[in-house]
């Protein structure tokens, strides 16, 4: 299971701390050591000197005890022979000599050579110095006990062992607390990010003033809020627009069934029904295709087939097609006849079109222009009307320039979101505007050779 964080931090605080603490405990005891055995190698020398000299006056009783240079309880000297008989001595220290022949003999010649032994007559261990005299082939060997230093050592170690620990704790206690005030507006931020519900989906975190990582950590999640609020509603907002498109074709369906079931029919009423059962079917079938497309845009994308295709042909054959149903509605279709070549998708280019040219009937009005053009290396398809235009709403939907009055942002259904969805995938974009002489105006803009890096090609596979 896992730990809590506060816990982990703590523990990783802890066992930071014990491995500091032990390195500077293991520091400062090996210096202390190495100091105190430095002051001792100090003394020796400056014994070993005093001695040295008096040899060379011929005076060798100042090893003796009692002497106003040495110490018996604490200092010793001998002066030995390269056998190492002894040619004179502490008191102390007379039973054996301190040295042997062979340690003598490893004494590079008139440097000195310490040497930490045992030495007969002493109880704790000795640090020795010894110094060969060139002149008389002597070796001065002079000591001092280690019991004041080991003694010393065992304190350190003793006030180590106590106190480590009981710094350890109290550090780690510090550690403890000081995880948990750093993580108290974490806690804070957890609660009121749970305490947001549907039914207050505006409300957000309050924002530290101190300008730091929780700052910072509170501005990313107020703004992830935002960013799926904004999901939520274009999921709401999808599905009304679903709503709304697919009800209307099924109660048109409805009412031509329900119609021609009421009374016996003639044939040619019959088939009459069933022709406008059939239009409004073939509608649905549109509608379900649009809706497969847009959410597959949503999710991992779909795949566009680019090819070569003329677009004023493909935008004649269009507008020829809905040319009845605009002339019935009392607007017109008019497009440009010019040659223009791209490489984009056949199908879904006039899907797109088609619900260009349906937003433009249903929702527009007046004449109707379809034209296409090339704009540095793209083709601006347009559909233009005279209509009311676009609505504040809509226009801040749809990033266009805003009107004060004309067609709502539901209104718009799931024609224009179906374009920009193919735009995208061509690697292109969506632009769409109120006229200056009235009306709206919606451009697509597509790579004139296919878009070859955009996105295109890394859109999920298959058709819908």
């Amino acid at each position: 299971m896992s730990l809590p964080i506060r816990t982990r931090l703590t523990l990783a605080f802890t066992v930071g701390m014990a491995a500091v603490l032990a390195g500077l405990g293991a520091f400062v005891y090996a210096r202390l050591g190495s100091d105190l055995m430095q002051g001792i190698d100090l003394n020796l020398r400056a014994r070993a000197q005093v001695i040295a000299a008096a040899i060379h006056r011929q005076d060798p009783s100042v090893i003796k005890a009692g002497g106003n240079l040495i110490d018996p309880d604490e200092a010793f000297a001998q002066v030995l022979d390269p056998s190492a008989t002894i040619v004179d001595t502490s008191p102390g220290v007379a039973a054996a000599s301190m040295l042997t022949s062979s340690e003598l003999a490893t004494t590079p010649g008139s440097l000195p050579a310490f040497f930490t032994t045992r030495v007969r007559g002493v109880d704790d261990p000795v640090r020795l110095l010894a110094v060969r005299q060139p002149e008389t082939a002597l070796f001065v060997v002079v000591g001092a006990t280690l019991g004041d230093r080991n003694e010393a050592m065992g304190r350190l170690l003793l006030l180590l062992a106590v106190a480590g620990p009981v710094a350890l704790a109290i550090v780690s206690l510090g550690g403890w607390l000081l995880a948990g005030a750093a993580l108290r507006p974490v806690e804070r931020m957890r609660v009121e990010a749970a305490a947001i519900s549907a039914s207050e989906p505006e409300h957000r975190l309050e924002v530290p003033a101190t300008r730091d990582e929780l700052a910072r950590l509170a501005s990313t999640l107020n703004s992830m809020l935002d960013r799926v609020h904004e999901a939520a509603s274009r999921d709401r907002r999808f599905l009304d627009q679903a709503s709304h498109e697919l009800r209307t074709p099924l109660a048109v369906l409805k009412a031509e069934l329900d119609l021609a079931l009421s009374r016996p029919r003639s044939g040619e009423e019959l088939e009459q029904a069933l022709r406008s059962a059939s239009e409004e079917t073939d509608r649905l079938q549109r509608l379900a295709e649009d809706l497969l497309v847009l959410s597959r845009s949503r999710s991992e994308g779909f795949a566009v087939q680019p090819s070569e295709v003329d677009v004023g042909e493909l935008l004649r054959q269009v507008c020829e097609a809905h040319r009845v149903r605009a002339e019935t509605a009392g607007w017109s279709i008019t497009h440009d006849k010019e040659a223009i070549w791209a490489r984009v998708d056949p199908v879904r280019l006039r899907q797109a079109v088609e619900d260009l040219l349906d937003n433009a009937i249903r929702h527009g009005g007046g004449a109707i222009r379809v034209r296409a053009e090339r704009r540095d290396g793209l083709v601006a398809i347009s559909v233009l009307d005279s209509g009311a235009g676009f609505s504040d709403a809509a226009a801040g939907e749809l990033t266009r320039q805003p009107s004060a009055n004309g067609r709502a942002a539901n209104a718009l259904g799931l024609g224009l979101p179906i374009v920009r969805a193919i735009a995208e995938a061509h690697g292109g974009s969506l632009e769409a505007r109120n006229l200056p002489e009235g009306g709206a105006g919606v451009t697509m803009l597509l790579p004139a050779d296919g878009g070859q890096g955009s996105n295109s090609s890394r859109l999920g596979s298959g058709d819908p």
